[in-house]
């Protein structure tokens, strides 16, 4: 098989489909295996939006990895025609990073959820992005913990009544773009799952990304946390508070103008970002979006409040940063021809020889 770099940093060196070969589609993504989520879960939505996704890298399905830890979402490798793993409670990263050091040539994803990643998985992800290892990151968040059936998770409202806060939780909640960003990921999204374009967009953009890209997608529970976004889908709503970002564009939404732009814009306070309408700012000061800027990123990932007020999505931060898997390999092929020059044992040699050794005294 023919190694093809398409010019896409984190596809490079995979082992791509030849050009002779009838393309893949959704269908050769998608597995035999019965769709088990509750009637109008958004887990469906983002499922579709990936199965249409990744034909269009060109990857292999016996080179893509889906690896899930615990919850709703973690469902998500059987339904995949892919290689996948069910692994364990908030240990998704962990298991995923093996893989990416190990298999140079696999397409390594994580999927998982707001509890699963946040909570008992806290650790295992804040690491894997600040070591940037190759891989993509899915956070489903909806709020609540689903597949226990209704408490109260990291990224829970402070307030929200659950069947393991019946008076309202008083736990201030993650904002997991801020988190991201704080671990120095070095690629932070957001999405919604009802919106198949943006997704769509933020997925493409996660998978050129050579390193641990994280995208956050907003997804609804219909069963113990229903309507939670809706303020972010209905036509009434939604225009005055989403906030799509494009690199290198200035920063506006809302209802559009004579002008056919958006009537409000983002732009500078003091060490931090406001909104104001588009009427009342010089253009000079609209804010332009550059995702290779961290502290704007930082900046507008707390314009999203609990309250989803306002709500910023699209691409936050896409920075080339060394990656842990390239660094490691490194070393091994520095150490392997260092002992080669020394005269000392083949190191596959030694991995793969007997189990036991004679030791000379």
């Amino acid at each position: 098989m023919t190694m093809i770099d398409l010019g896409m940093p984190g596809l490079g060196g995979l082992d791509l489909v030849p050009a002779a070969e009838a393309p893949q589609t959704a269908k050769d993504f998608t597995s035999d295996q019965e769709v088990r989520w509750c009637p109008g879960c958004g887990d469906y939505a983002v499922l579709a939006a990936v199965r249409s996704f990744m034909p269009t890298l060109g990857i292999k399905r016996e080179n893509t990895v889906f690896v899930s830890g615990i919850g709703c979402s973690s469902r998500f490798p059987y339904y995949m025609d892919t290689f996948g793993m069910h692994s364990i409670h908030g240990r998704a990263p962990a298991i995923a990073t093996g893989l990416a050091v190990a298999r140079p040539d696999l397409s390594v994803w994580v999927v998982t959820g707001d509890g699963d990643a946040l909570s008992i998985g806290g650790n295992h992800l804040i690491h894997a992005l600040r070591r940037n290892i190759n891989l993509k990151i899915l956070l489903f968040n909806n709020r609540i913990y689903g597949l226990t059936k209704g408490q109260y998770s990291p990224t829970s409202e402070t307030g929200k009544v659950t069947k393991s806060s019946p008076m309202g939780s008083v736990d201030h909640p993650f904002n997991p773009v801020s988190l991201a960003l704080g671990a120095e990921a070095t690629f932070v999204g957001r999405a919604i799952d009802s919106d198949r374009k943006g997704l769509t967009a933020v997925l493409a953009a996660a998978a050129a990304h050579r390193g641990t890209a994280l995208v956050e997608i907003f997804q609804d529970c219909p069963i113990f946390n229903d309507g939670s976004f809706d303020v972010l889908r209905r036509p009434d709503t939604a225009p005055q508070r989403l906030i799509p970002l494009t690199h290198g564009e200035p920063i506006r939404f809302g209802p559009k103008g004579e002008d056919g732009l958006g009537t409000s814009v983002v732009v500078r306070a003091g060490f931090g970002l406001a909104v104001a309408e588009a009427a009342d700012v010089d253009p000079a000061d609209v804010v332009v979006h550059d995702v290779t800027d961290v502290h704007l990123a930082f900046a507008l990932s707390r314009l999203s409040d609990q309250d989803l007020t306002h709500t910023v999505t699209g691409v936050f931060r896409d920075v080339r940063r060394t990656t842990y898997d390239d660094a490691v390999r490194a070393q091994v092929g520095e150490a392997r021809e260092a002992a080669q020059r020394a005269g000392g044992p083949d190191l596959q040699a030694v991995l793969r020889g007997r189990d036991t050794w004679t030791v000379d005294e």
